[in-house]
Protein backbone atom coordinates (compact mmCIF):
# COMPACT_ATOMS: atom_id res chain seq x y z
CA UNK A 1 0.00 0.00 0.00
CA UNK A 2 1.35 3.47 -1.11
CA UNK A 3 0.83 6.56 1.32
CA UNK A 4 1.46 9.46 -0.95
CA UNK A 5 -0.15 12.23 -2.26
CA UNK A 6 -0.89 14.04 0.83
CA UNK A 7 -0.94 17.84 1.72
CA UNK A 8 -1.22 18.47 4.85
CA UNK A 9 1.08 15.84 6.32
CA UNK A 10 4.08 13.30 5.35
CA UNK A 11 4.15 9.39 6.04
CA UNK A 12 6.48 6.73 6.39
CA UNK A 13 6.07 2.83 6.96
CA UNK A 14 8.32 0.96 8.61
CA UNK A 15 7.69 -2.62 9.58
CA UNK A 16 4.19 -2.51 10.67
CA UNK A 17 4.13 1.14 11.91
CA UNK A 18 3.06 4.04 9.75
CA UNK A 19 4.51 7.22 11.34
CA UNK A 20 2.25 10.53 9.88
CA UNK A 21 3.90 13.66 10.72
CA UNK A 22 1.49 16.91 10.44
CA UNK A 23 3.09 19.70 8.20
CA UNK A 24 0.64 22.49 7.04
CA UNK A 25 2.16 25.52 6.76
CA UNK A 26 1.93 28.07 9.15
CA UNK A 27 0.18 26.55 12.31
CA UNK A 28 -1.30 23.04 11.32
CA UNK A 29 -4.93 24.41 10.97
CA UNK A 30 -7.22 21.54 10.58
CA UNK A 31 -9.29 22.41 7.70
CA UNK A 32 -11.03 20.59 4.53
CA UNK A 33 -7.24 20.38 3.14
CA UNK A 34 -6.62 18.37 6.21
CA UNK A 35 -10.02 16.34 6.63
CA UNK A 36 -9.35 15.71 2.75
CA UNK A 37 -6.15 13.66 3.34
CA UNK A 38 -7.31 12.05 6.72
CA UNK A 39 -10.48 10.49 4.72
CA UNK A 40 -7.70 9.33 2.03
CA UNK A 41 -5.81 7.92 4.97
CA UNK A 42 -8.15 6.21 7.16
CA UNK A 43 -9.48 4.73 3.25
CA UNK A 44 -5.99 2.89 2.62
CA UNK A 45 -5.27 2.40 6.30
CA UNK A 46 -8.89 0.45 6.69
CA UNK A 47 -7.85 -1.63 3.62
CA UNK A 48 -3.96 -2.95 4.85
CA UNK A 49 -3.08 -5.57 7.56
CA UNK A 50 0.12 -5.23 6.97
CA UNK A 51 0.26 -1.54 8.98
CA UNK A 52 -0.76 -2.37 12.45
CA UNK A 53 0.20 1.25 14.45
CA UNK A 54 -0.25 4.68 13.24
CA UNK A 55 1.89 7.02 14.88
CA UNK A 56 0.54 10.77 14.88
CA UNK A 57 3.28 13.89 15.50
CA UNK A 58 3.86 17.10 13.99
CA UNK A 59 6.88 18.69 12.27
CA UNK A 60 6.16 22.25 13.65
CA UNK A 61 8.14 22.91 16.99
CA UNK A 62 4.91 24.46 18.85
CA UNK A 63 1.95 22.83 17.58
CA UNK A 64 1.06 19.10 17.47
CA UNK A 65 -2.73 20.37 15.47
CA UNK A 66 -4.01 23.61 15.78
CA UNK A 67 -7.83 24.32 16.21
CA UNK A 68 -10.65 23.64 13.27
CA UNK A 69 -10.87 25.88 10.10
CA UNK A 70 -13.61 28.44 11.17
CA UNK A 71 -14.85 28.48 7.42
CA UNK A 72 -16.69 25.17 8.79
CA UNK A 73 -19.14 27.56 10.95
CA UNK A 74 -19.24 30.80 8.22
CA UNK A 75 -22.38 28.96 6.55
CA UNK A 76 -24.00 27.39 9.42
CA UNK A 77 -27.87 28.40 10.30
CA UNK A 78 -28.14 30.79 12.49
CA UNK A 79 -31.75 29.30 12.95
CA UNK A 80 -31.96 25.73 15.59
CA UNK A 81 -31.91 22.53 13.64
CA UNK A 82 -34.97 20.34 15.11
CA UNK A 83 -33.09 17.52 16.49
CA UNK A 84 -34.58 14.95 14.22
CA UNK A 85 -32.64 16.90 10.96
CA UNK A 86 -29.58 17.30 12.57
CA UNK A 87 -26.67 16.12 10.43
CA UNK A 88 -23.13 14.74 11.43
CA UNK A 89 -20.43 17.26 10.80
CA UNK A 90 -17.74 16.65 8.13
CA UNK A 91 -15.52 16.62 11.45
CA UNK A 92 -17.30 14.18 13.49
CA UNK A 93 -17.32 11.96 10.58
CA UNK A 94 -13.99 11.66 9.53
CA UNK A 95 -12.88 11.68 13.15
CA UNK A 96 -14.96 8.78 14.00
CA UNK A 97 -13.46 7.00 11.24
CA UNK A 98 -10.06 7.60 12.57
CA UNK A 99 -10.94 6.22 15.99
CA UNK A 100 -12.12 3.22 14.14
CA UNK A 101 -9.45 2.39 12.59
CA UNK A 102 -8.40 -1.02 12.31
CA UNK A 103 -5.20 0.09 13.39
CA UNK A 104 -3.91 1.01 17.08
CA UNK A 105 -3.13 4.60 16.73
CA UNK A 106 -1.02 6.61 18.95
CA UNK A 107 -0.99 10.64 19.15
CA UNK A 108 2.53 11.91 19.87
CA UNK A 109 1.69 15.60 21.63
CA UNK A 110 4.74 18.01 21.66
CA UNK A 111 2.83 21.17 21.22
CA UNK A 112 -0.30 22.90 21.26
CA UNK A 113 -3.47 20.77 20.89
CA UNK A 114 -6.63 23.04 21.05
CA UNK A 115 -10.22 22.57 19.78
CA UNK A 116 -10.06 20.53 16.99
CA UNK A 117 -6.46 19.23 17.32
CA UNK A 118 -7.40 18.59 21.28
CA UNK A 119 -10.48 16.87 19.39
CA UNK A 120 -8.19 14.68 16.76
CA UNK A 121 -6.09 13.73 19.75
CA UNK A 122 -9.63 12.46 22.05
CA UNK A 123 -10.05 10.37 18.48
CA UNK A 124 -7.00 8.43 18.49
CA UNK A 125 -6.19 5.74 21.06
CA UNK A 126 -3.56 6.50 23.25
CA UNK A 127 -2.07 9.74 23.65
CA UNK A 128 1.20 10.93 25.27
CA UNK A 129 2.40 14.44 25.96
CA UNK A 130 5.69 16.13 26.22
CA UNK A 131 6.06 18.66 29.28
CA UNK A 132 6.97 21.91 28.83
CA UNK A 133 5.83 21.67 25.42
CA UNK A 134 2.15 20.04 25.17
CA UNK A 135 -0.79 22.73 25.46
CA UNK A 136 -4.33 21.84 25.55
CA UNK A 137 -7.58 23.66 25.41
CA UNK A 138 -11.55 23.53 24.18
CA UNK A 139 -12.01 26.88 23.68
CA UNK A 140 -15.52 26.45 22.02
CA UNK A 141 -17.69 28.14 24.53
CA UNK A 142 -16.06 31.47 24.54
CA UNK A 143 -17.07 31.52 21.08
CA UNK A 144 -20.43 30.94 21.63
CA UNK A 145 -20.64 27.42 20.16
CA UNK A 146 -19.29 23.68 21.82
CA UNK A 147 -16.70 21.50 20.80
CA UNK A 148 -18.50 19.74 17.91
CA UNK A 149 -15.70 17.27 16.70
CA UNK A 150 -16.19 14.91 19.84
CA UNK A 151 -14.43 17.10 22.71
CA UNK A 152 -17.88 17.00 24.50
CA UNK A 153 -18.67 13.34 24.25
CA UNK A 154 -15.17 11.75 24.14
CA UNK A 155 -13.99 14.07 26.79
CA UNK A 156 -16.45 12.94 29.46
CA UNK A 157 -16.03 9.31 28.42
CA UNK A 158 -12.39 9.86 29.21
CA UNK A 159 -12.68 11.64 32.44
CA UNK A 160 -15.50 11.75 33.69
CA UNK A 161 -18.45 14.51 33.52
CA UNK A 162 -17.15 16.81 35.93
CA UNK A 163 -13.88 17.08 34.80
CA UNK A 164 -15.06 17.12 31.55
CA UNK A 165 -16.96 19.87 32.11
CA UNK A 166 -14.01 22.10 33.71
CA UNK A 167 -12.25 21.84 30.59
CA UNK A 168 -15.10 22.56 28.36
CA UNK A 169 -16.59 25.61 30.18
CA UNK A 170 -13.11 26.84 31.77
CA UNK A 171 -11.72 27.18 28.22
CA UNK A 172 -8.56 27.53 29.47
CA UNK A 173 -5.33 26.10 28.70
CA UNK A 174 -3.70 23.08 30.80
CA UNK A 175 -0.51 21.02 30.41
CA UNK A 176 0.58 17.56 30.24
CA UNK A 177 0.78 17.34 33.89
CA UNK A 178 -2.82 18.41 34.41
CA UNK A 179 -3.82 16.00 31.20
CA UNK A 180 -2.66 13.21 32.63
CA UNK A 181 -4.14 13.77 35.91
CA UNK A 182 -7.44 14.64 34.18
CA UNK A 183 -6.94 11.41 31.73
CA UNK A 184 -6.90 12.91 28.86
CA UNK A 185 -3.26 11.31 28.03
CA UNK A 186 -2.31 8.18 29.00
CA UNK A 187 1.36 9.27 30.28
CA UNK A 188 3.21 12.61 30.48
CA UNK A 189 7.02 12.65 29.45
CA UNK A 190 10.03 14.45 29.50
CA UNK A 191 11.21 16.00 25.83
CA UNK A 192 13.68 13.28 25.92
CA UNK A 193 11.46 10.86 27.10
CA UNK A 194 8.32 10.34 24.75
CA UNK A 195 9.97 9.66 21.44
CA UNK A 196 11.42 6.17 22.89
CA UNK A 197 8.63 5.61 24.62
CA UNK A 198 6.43 5.91 21.82
CA UNK A 199 8.62 4.24 19.59
CA UNK A 200 8.65 1.26 21.75
CA UNK A 201 5.51 1.11 22.77
CA UNK A 202 4.33 1.17 18.82
CA UNK A 203 7.01 -1.55 17.90
CA UNK A 204 6.07 -3.70 20.69
CA UNK A 205 1.91 -3.79 19.68
CA UNK A 206 3.52 -4.19 15.54
CA UNK A 207 4.57 -7.67 16.94
CA UNK A 208 1.14 -8.61 17.51
CA UNK A 209 -1.53 -10.08 14.62
CA UNK A 210 -3.54 -7.41 12.85
CA UNK A 211 -6.75 -9.00 13.80
CA UNK A 212 -6.59 -9.57 17.01
CA UNK A 213 -5.34 -6.04 17.31
CA UNK A 214 -8.89 -5.06 15.84
CA UNK A 215 -10.49 -7.15 17.64
CA UNK A 216 -9.55 -5.70 21.03
CA UNK A 217 -10.19 -2.28 19.93
CA UNK A 218 -13.29 -2.64 18.22
CA UNK A 219 -14.75 -4.58 22.36
CA UNK A 220 -13.59 -2.00 24.06
CA UNK A 221 -15.23 0.88 21.98
CA UNK A 222 -18.42 -1.21 21.35
CA UNK A 223 -18.46 -2.32 25.39
CA UNK A 224 -17.66 0.71 27.07
CA UNK A 225 -21.18 2.24 27.59
CA UNK A 226 -23.11 -0.97 27.59
CA UNK A 227 -24.42 -3.45 30.56
CA UNK A 228 -22.26 -5.96 31.74
CA UNK A 229 -23.77 -8.43 29.92
CA UNK A 230 -24.34 -6.85 26.96
CA UNK A 231 -20.58 -5.71 26.92
CA UNK A 232 -19.76 -9.83 27.72
CA UNK A 233 -21.17 -10.36 24.80
CA UNK A 234 -19.14 -8.18 22.28
CA UNK A 235 -16.39 -9.67 24.10
CA UNK A 236 -17.08 -13.34 23.30
CA UNK A 237 -18.02 -12.02 19.57
CA UNK A 238 -14.90 -10.42 19.20
CA UNK A 239 -13.14 -13.19 20.75
CA UNK A 240 -14.20 -15.39 17.76
CA UNK A 241 -13.60 -12.39 15.24
CA UNK A 242 -9.67 -12.92 16.57
CA UNK A 243 -10.02 -16.77 17.04
CA UNK A 244 -11.63 -17.42 13.35
CA UNK A 245 -8.60 -14.86 11.74
CA UNK A 246 -5.56 -15.44 13.58
CA UNK A 247 -3.10 -17.91 14.98
CA UNK A 248 -4.49 -17.88 18.43
CA UNK A 249 -5.58 -21.43 18.74
CA UNK A 250 -2.41 -23.03 17.58
CA UNK A 251 -0.12 -21.14 19.92
CA UNK A 252 -2.28 -22.31 22.65
CA UNK A 253 -1.79 -26.14 21.58
CA UNK A 254 1.96 -25.42 20.93
CA UNK A 255 2.00 -24.02 24.85
CA UNK A 256 0.60 -26.80 25.90
CA UNK A 257 2.36 -29.53 24.40
CA UNK A 258 5.73 -27.27 25.41
CA UNK A 259 4.30 -27.72 28.92
CA UNK A 260 4.57 -23.97 28.67
CA UNK A 261 1.58 -22.99 30.97
CA UNK A 262 3.21 -25.09 33.94
CA UNK A 263 6.40 -23.44 33.80
CA UNK A 264 7.19 -20.73 36.69
CA UNK A 265 10.21 -19.62 33.93
CA UNK A 266 7.09 -18.59 31.53
CA UNK A 267 5.24 -17.16 34.65
CA UNK A 268 8.23 -15.11 35.75
CA UNK A 269 9.05 -13.90 31.92
CA UNK A 270 5.65 -13.41 30.21
CA UNK A 271 6.69 -10.58 28.57
CA UNK A 272 9.18 -11.88 26.31
CA UNK A 273 7.12 -15.38 26.62
CA UNK A 274 4.60 -13.64 24.42
CA UNK A 275 6.80 -12.45 21.76
CA UNK A 276 8.40 -15.12 21.03
CA UNK A 277 5.05 -17.24 20.52
CA UNK A 278 4.54 -14.86 17.24
CA UNK A 279 6.81 -17.60 15.69
CA UNK A 280 4.16 -20.03 15.56
CA UNK A 281 2.39 -19.10 13.23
Amino acid sequence: MKYEGFTTFNTIADNGILTVTFDYAPVNVQGLPMLADLTMLAQKLEADKQIKVVVFQSAHPEIFVSHADTEFLKDMSDKAVPRNEVKLLDLQVVLERISKLPQATIAKIEGFARGGGHEFALACDMRFAARGKAKFMQMEVGMGILPCGGGASRMARQTGLGRALEIVLSADDFDADQAEFYGTVNRALNPDEIGPYVDKLAKRIALWPSESINATKQAVYESIDLPIQEALRAEAYWLYQATSQTPALRRFKYADEQGAEYSMENQRNWPDMVVSIQDVK
